[in-house]
């Protein structure tokens, strides 16, 4: 697939990481050592993890035999979330921490920083790869519209000075700095296969941890990956059929979920969901939404959705929420949103 590349910049703050980091040694100080051990008196393992989807697996592998805490509140977009101090000290009280490096710069520079808590990258186990911001091969009414040529008016490789920017990763745009894993796109846990892969590693984890509680880990596993099995074939015979392939999202959080299922995403501000797209970015998606007669413009729980409303009211096409899971769902755990997911797909892309 060609895509033009997305913004992958992510606004860091190293100042008030390392003064939250000092400020929480101040604070473990004053309230004790930090367990040494891999579990606490009562033998149930402490987790911290980074957000949600994480929050997830560790819960349903681990049940009444872990304590799992979320860094990111629940309802709080976890991108840039800065942790407090209180939140660091936490941190190096923990037996383990699960976490995906690459997606929240604060938790990185924290656990960078601290000793004390095994430490679990789940990004080292789901064959993260690079996913670009817009699709521009589409086909409409069985014409192949290839957006590279001078008839779309844009160089869709964004290295002319229109975009304005340098999607190479290089650019000094805003101060910003492009460090999400070379590039790669963390969102893997909108796809069930992935989030095998990351269940496997945290179940390996946490038996090592913990092996007296080995076989309701080994439990808890075998039903989380009939549960996500599940997911898998629903989206597979759920997306087999539909008149159209192509949506288009706020931000670019549904790549491994489009390879998978043979979709193709479309983001109106790229893989940071409080990016502003430019005006050549937004006609660019405009353009892709008149070709390939997409209806629908989705939104998210946890951004604005004015951009999105916008572009809708300009081409005709509704809005509807389509969750990127970053956050536990209001009804439900990530099993009934991916559930919720499915069915706006599939009233958007019209599948039978």
């Amino acid at each position: 697939m060609r895509m033009v590349p997305m913004n992958l910049s992510r606004l860091r703050r190293p100042l008030a990481v390392t003064a939250a980091i000092a400020l929480a040694g101040s604070l473990a100080a004053c309230g004790g050592a930090a367990s040494s051990g891999t579990s606490t008196d009562d033998g149930i393992l402490d987790v911290s993890v980074s957000f949600y989807p994480i929050q997830y697996l560790v819960e349903t592998i681990g049940g009444d035999a872990v304590n799992v805490t979320s860094v990111t509140p629940v309802n709080v977009e976890p991108h840039d979330f800065e942790l407090s101090p209180a939140d660091v000290a936490a941190l190096e009280k923990a037996d383990l921490v699960a976490y995906a490096s690459g997606f929240q710069t604060s938790l990185d520079e924290a656990l960078a920083q601290i000793d004390g808590p095994t430490v679990l990258d789940i990004s080292n186990a789901v064959d993260l790869v690079h996913h670009e911001g817009v699709e521009h091969d589409h086909e409409h009414e069985g014409v192949e519209h290839d957006h590279e040529s001078e008839e779309a008016g844009h160089d869709h490789d964004h290295e002319s000075e229109e975009a304005g920017h340098d999607r190479d990763h290089e650019s000094e745009e805003a101060g910003h700095d492009h460090d999400h894993a070379d590039g790669a796109d963390p969102h893997f846990w909108l796809d069930p296969e992935r989030m095998i892969a990351a269940a496997n590693a945290i179940e390996a984890t946490l038996e090592k941890a913990d092996p007296d509680n080995a076989a309701t880990y080994q439990a808890g596993l075998a039903e989380l990956v009939t549960t996500l099995n599940g997911i898998d074939e629903d989206y597979t015979t759920g997306l087999g059929s539909c008149e159209r392939t192509t949506f288009v999202t706020s931000h670019s959080a549904f790549g491994y979920l489009a390879d998978r299922y043979g979709l193709t995403q479309v983001s109106v501000s790229g893989v940071d969901p409080e990016g502003e797209p430019s005006p050549a970015e937004l006609a660019a998606v405009k353009e892709v939404v008149q070709a390939t007669g997409t209806t629908t413009i989705f939104t998210e729980e946890l951004v604005s959705p004015e951009t999105a409303q916008a572009l809708a009211d300009e081409t005709g096409a509704t809005t509807a929420v389509l969750s990127p899971m970053e956050s536990q769902p209001e009804a439900g755990d990530y099993a009934a949103g991916m559930s919720a997911n499915l069915e706006a797909l599939r009233t958007a892309l019209a599948c039978k």
